[in-house]
Formats: structure tokens, C-alpha cells, sequence
């Protein structure tokens, strides 16, 4: 592609408003998939040849579908789809699940189709014996006739199924895919692996073809599927190394880079009421409005109620509050917050509390990121709850659990929405969290909930174990529940080794004077 081309190519981008990004020499084109591009540094590099490799339900035909889907959509570029397997009419109709309308994108010139999908009545003629030059004229008529900037190719294992001359289809592959690019158009074609983390592709072509390698995988951990994506190259210009996690949601693919989280959000002296008074004083008159408070202990001491009274300390101040449950029914959190004295139900139909219900292991980790960011986006709260964590971290591998609460975190410090997660610890005495040991530098303040044997009888304690940017009340408190809720009352004085789980009884000194 010459200089005037590629001149003229971006001014038309400019009119329409595409954002262009350069890196040295290389122009970047963004591919519109939400998170890609951050990943890629701006996008694919521009007039250039990008392999998209993965296994079977990679998403491989997704990701180029969503490539052309962005670039109608966002930035006004036409795209052509060359398919080697699947039929048009399939593609239109798996399509039209993530809502895009390829029949009318056709019927606007948008949209292309080659069709080299095999025919039911046996092998397709397109290919000649010695050459794809009836390919080739195909694809570029449909590119002149459509303007089309973006081309994918899906997907080129078929070819090679059909045909056993390798080197002659790799050199043809090369003279397409050139003749693509001096035409202004940025090629995107896929192939089938056959191993998440092995050989490239089956049959070598990205040696001889591709500018650049995308890497999808699906991969099987303890039971589950996890996708993730890989920019194993781009000739010439940078990305982030090492797999990144995405997920394939009613609109599509969304990839979730960790490294998008950053540490730049504005931090605030406000504080709020955690909605029990007591509590409040201990935290040196509440807690920031932008911080994240971890509550941890065994089943039974009260973290759903700490849940539900921070919650109602919202509502009753007209804030608009949140709650992601994922071990009980809004029923049964509605009739426990009435027995505590709390009507959720009236707070629900004023709008004050949404509350989102659902199993952890009902969608992936990166499916629950998703929806809950979008609800969060929606629902705008000034208080999230999170019942609980523990939940989830029991599902789903440690590695995307802690990118779960990375993200989830740093959505909810960007808006300085005050957040408040609970945590189950594996012993009624308290300690050993996995949840614990690996959030907690994550979390702004931890709270600890925990039995006491003393006596013959089963207490509570309640300590503030950490509050960033506060001073705070580090005693061991008991504290009781009733039907209106947790009441914090002296520090323990009689008992030691609460917080080891090792407690043994004290000899006060009015004991020891009489």
C-alpha cells in the first residue's frame, strides 16, 4: 500500500470519527471488542494479516464476527467474510443471537459474504486444480464493491482438509492476503489447534502467513471452562504479554485485562454510617466512602446481618443501595432483615435496594464480573454488598477468583462507591480463610467475627483487625444479637486467644481479691 493510500485511508477513519493509534511506524486499526483493544495497544496493527488461532469453542468465529460487527457498527467500515466452513445462513443465524442484523447490513452494502463453505452435494468447485485466483477475484469484488477495510477469513483448516498440496496453499494464502492488504484492508483469518498449549496451528501456516498471532484458548480446571486470549506476536509493534481472561455475553466477546485496573482513582475523607452506631465509633465515626470492608467469620456470627445493617445504614440516609447474593433467595434475605427490624421489601419498591440473586456456579467468574459491573453501571449505588465471597472463591480457581475482586474492587473505588464483602472462615473458632489470605491486601479494612468459648457458653467477639487511612478501635468486643439486629457491647476482659482460636479463660482481679 502506498503513502497516498495509506494517507488518504486514515483521513477517511478521521471523518468518521475512528480512533487511529501509531506506534513508531505501525498504524493500529481498534477492533471495537470491548477490552481487546487495551490489550493490543490501540488495536490490530492496520493493512496487515492477523491468525486468530484456538481450539474447538475458542470463540474463534466470534472474535472475527465481533470484528466486523465493530467496525459497521462504531466506526462505519464495511467488512467482507470469507467462510470456508460454515454456511452463510448459519453465520447469519448464530449471529443474530448477540443481536447483529447481517441480512440488513448486507441489504446496506456494509456486509459481504464469500461463500467457500462445502457444498452438501459434494466438493466445492470454486478452488481450481493449480491456484485461488477465482478466490482471490471473488474476495476482491466484494471488497471494491462494499469499500470494505476489514476482511476475515474463517476458517483456513477447511482448505487444507480439502486440499493435501500444503506448500501450494500457503503460497496462495500469502498472495491473498497480500493483495488484501495493498488494497487498504486489514486481514483477520482464523485456524484450528488442536491443543490448548500446544503446536501453533496444525498445519504451520502462521510462519508463512500472518503478520500477527492471536491465541484463543478454552480450557478445562477443576470441572470448569475457562477462556482466555493470548497476543502471542505483532510484527513490529508492542502488547501485553502472557493470557488475559474473556468471556462471550449476549453482545458478544468482552475481554477483562487486569492491567486496565489501575491506581489512579481519587480517594475522600467522607465517611459513612456502617449502619450499626456502635461499629461506627469503633471505626473513628464511620467508614470512608470509597473503601472496601472485608467481614470474615465462621457461619452463624452475623455476617449477613453486618450485610443487611450496613444496607439499611444506606437506605435510611436515601441512598441507593446493592446487594450480589450468592447463597440465598431475596426471600429468605427479605424475611431475615424483617426479623432484624429491617423492611427490604418496601426499600426494594422505592428504589432504594436492588438485589441481584444467583449461584456462583451458575456462569463462569468473568460472566459474573460482567453483569455485575453493567448492574453496578445501571443501578449507579452509593453502597455495594457482596454475601458472599466465600461462595464464589469454592467454584472457581484461586488465579480468577483474585482477578474477580481485583476488578470488582477497582469498578467500585473508581466510583467511590463504598463496598462491604463477607467471608467464611472454614472453623467455627475462626481463622485459616483462604478468602482471607489472599483479598486482604485488597481490602481497605477487615473485620473479624468470632466465637468465644467461655464458661460453658458460646459468646461473640468483633475486632477491627485493619482500617486504612484511620485510627480505630482494636479491642476485642463481645457482641449480641437480638430482632434488632447486632448490638456491640465491652471488651472481652475474662478470655485471651481469641483471634489464634486458642482460648483459655483469665482471672480478672476482682477474683483475685476476694
Amino acid at each position: 500500500m502506498s503513502m497516498a493510500a495509506k494517507k488518504a485511508a486514515r483521513a477517511r477513519r478521521a471523518a468518521r470519527g475512528q480512533h487511529l493509534t501509531r506506534q513508531g511506524s505501525i498504524d493500529k486499526i481498534a477492533t471495537g471488542i470491548p477490552g481487546f483493544d487495551f490489550v493490543a495497544g490501540g488495536g490490530l496493527p492496520e493493512c496487515r494479516a492477523t491468525l486468530v488461532a484456538g481450539t474447538a469453542g475458542s470463540a474463534k468465529t466470534i472474535f472475527v464476527s465481533h470484528f466486523l460487527t465493530a467496525g459497521i457498527q462504531r466506526f462505519n467500515e464495511a467488512g467482507v467474510f470469507v467462510t470456508f466452513e460454515d454456511s452463510p445462513v448459519d453465520i447469519r443465524r448464530n449471529m443474530c443471537a448477540f443481536g447483529w442484523d447481517i441480512e440488513r447490513w448486507e441489504r446496506d452494502n456494509k456486509w459481504a459474504f464469500v461463500d467457500v463453505s462445502p457444498e452438501t452435494n459434494g466438493p466445492t468447485p470454486i478452488v481450481g486444480a493449480f491456484d485461488l485466483g477465482g478466490l482471490l477475484s471473488r474476495i476482491e469484488h466484494a471488497v471494491r464493491r462494499t469499500k470494505a477495510r476489514r476482511v476475515t477469513l474463517d476458517s483456513l483448516n477447511a482448505l487444507f482438509v480439502q486440499f493435501p498440496d500444503r506448500a501450494l496453499i500457503r503460497s496462495e494464502l500469502f498472495r491473498i492476503t497480500t493483495a488484501l492488504k495493498q488494497m487498504g484492508a486489514t486481514v483477520v483469518f482464523t485456524a484450528e489447534r488442536t491443543e490448548d498449549y500446544g503446536a501453533i496451528t496444525q498445519f504451520g501456516i502462521e510462519e508463512f502467513v500472518a503478520d500477527n498471532v492471536v491465541l484463543l484458548r478454552n480450557i478445562l480446571v477443576d470441572e470448569r471452562r475457562r477462556r482466555t486470549i493470548e497476543i502471542l506476536k505483532f510484527r513490529g509493534a508492542s502488547h501485553e504479554r502472557g493470557e488475559v481472561p474473556f468471556t462471550v455475553m449476549e453482545h458478544g466477546l468482552i475481554v477483562i485485562p487486569i492491567s486496565a485496573q489501575q491506581l489512579t482513582q481519587e480517594s475522600t475523607t467522607v465517611r459513612v454510617t456502617s449502619g450499626i452506631p456502635e461499629l461506627d465509633r469503633m471505626c473513628n465515626g464511620g467508614i470512608f466512602r470509597d473503601s472496601i470492608v472485608l467481614v470474615s467469620g465462621a457461619t452463624g456470627t452475623g455476617k449477613t446481618l453486618m450485610s443487611a445493617q450496613f444496607l439499611n445504614g444506606g437506605v435510611q440516609k436515601r441512598e441507593r443501595c446493592l446487594l450480589f447474593a450468592f447463597e440465598e433467595s431475596r426471600d429468605q434475605l427479605f424475611r431475615n432483615a424483617a426479623a432484624w427490624g429491617m423492611d427490604f421489601e418496601k426499600a426494594e419498591q422505592q428504589g432504594r435496594l436492588v438485589v441481584q440473586n444467583q449461584y456462583p456456579h451458575a456462569m463462569p467468574m468473568e460472566d459474573h464480573l460482567v453483569r455485575m459491573r453493567n448492574l453496578i453501571e445501571t443501578v449507579a449505588p452509593t453502597r455495594v454488598a457482596v454475601d458472599s465471597l466465600s461462595a464464589l472463591e469454592r467454584v472457581f480457581t484461586l488465579k480468577s477468583f483474585r482477578e474477580f475482586v481485583i476488578s470488582l474492587t477497582s469498578t467500585l473505588k473508581k466510583q467511590q462507591i463504598a463496598g462491604l464483602f463477607t467471608s467464611t472462615t472454614p472453623s467455627l473458632l475462626g481463622g485459616g480463610s483462604i478468602t482471607e489470605k489472599h483479598i486482604s491486601t485488597l481490602t481497605d479494612s477487615i473485620i473479624l467475627l468470632r466465637y468465644v468459648e467461655s464458661k460453658g457458653q458460646m459468646r461473640r467477639s468483633i475486632n477491627i483487625l485493619k482500617m486504612r487511612g484511620s485510627p480505630h478501635d482494636t479491642q476485642l468486643r463481645e457482641y449480641t444479637i437480638d430482632g434488632h439486629g447486632m448490638h456491640i457491647g465491652e471488651p472481652f476482659r475474662d478470655v485471651s486467644g481469641i483471634l489464634s482460636g486458642l482460648v483459655h479463660s483469665l482471672v480478672v482481679e476482682d477474683e483475685r481479691d476476694e
